[in-house]
């Protein structure tokens, strides 16, 4: 850390297997050596397997820089989601679900977040019970997000999430699959108040950078896609990140005093 900048590094789509014993601990390391914080954006592992959250947890074991975590679709596909959160938090990785906490005096704000697509062509809580289930799912998890945002008063506030907010980190994937890769009620919270950058996972063939309305930066950190882009680098991205003072990390309810508006803006550098 020089000065007052905490570098973060950030990636997602690990999709850890019951075999993957030795896979990511070298790529754990790498990302401690580049960076003070480490943020995982969701599906840590294949098929929500507790198996899997203790291979993840041990390869995890090694790294001493602090480490924040939401779910991904994939972490809940066995319908053992408290139980991976739950190893995982028992491994000293932070895992957040409309929850907060603070790094190096950097605010992070987590949920997993959901489908439903973007812009004029997000679904509607029109028509038969399944599809308003569907939308409700989305504006849930939205909701969830914006309160987890307006508990931080900090300077420098990231968001982590698995979907993405916006259509431009996704296109790159087949068309009929957009409306289950994110959704635009996700960067509504965004937009209104003082977000720093967004990354977010999932979209394995989309594209690396876009921004909300109002400018924020929205990065998609999934491993797939990184190690594509940046085939001579680890798939890693790191943001130079103003901060003021380091702080413990754990999960909690901050009181939001801080007005909405625009926050300073992250530069971003690749690690290498």
């Amino acid at each position: 850390m020089a000065g007052n900048v905490t570098r973060v590094a950030a990636l997602g789509d690990l999709h850890c297997t019951k075999t993957s014993h030795g896979v990511f601990q070298p790529l754990f390391a790498k990302a401690a050596e580049a960076a003070e914080v480490v943020l995982i954006a969701g599906d840590l592992t294949d098929y929500g397997l507790p198996e899997e959250a203790r291979v993840l947890a041990k390869e995890l074991s090694g790294i001493r820089v602090p480490v924040a975590a939401v779910l991904g679709n994939h972490d809940l596909e066995s319908g053992k989601g408290d139980e991976v959160r739950q190893i995982l938090t028992d491994a000293g990785i932070v895992v957040l679900d409309g929850e907060v906490c603070e790094m190096h005096g950097i605010g992070i704000a987590g949920a997993k977040g959901f489908g439903g697509g973007f812009g004029k062509h997000a679904l509607g809580p029109w028509g038969e019970t399944i599809i308003k289930q569907f939308v409700r799912e989305a504006v849930d998890e939205a909701l969830k997000f914006e309160a987890a945002l307006a508990r931080l008063r900090t300077k420098q506030i990231i968001g982590l999430l698995h979907y993405s907010p916006v259509q431009q980190t996704v296109d790159g994937e087949p068309l009929e699959i957009y409306p289950f890769l994110g959704s635009s009620r996700l960067e509504e919270p965004i937009d209104r108040y003082p977000v720093s950058l967004v990354v977010h996972g999932h979209a394995h063939r989309g594209q690396l950078q876009g921004a909300t309305k109002t400018g924020v930066p929205v990065y998609n950190v999934s491993l797939p896609l990184l190690s594509r882009s940046f085939a001579d680098r680890p798939p890693f991205r790191v943001f130079d990140i103003p901060s003021d003072t380091e702080t413990t990390c754990e999960p909690a309810a901050i009181p939001f005093a801080a007005s909405p508006g625009r926050g300073r803006r992250a530069t971003d550098a690749v690690a290498s």
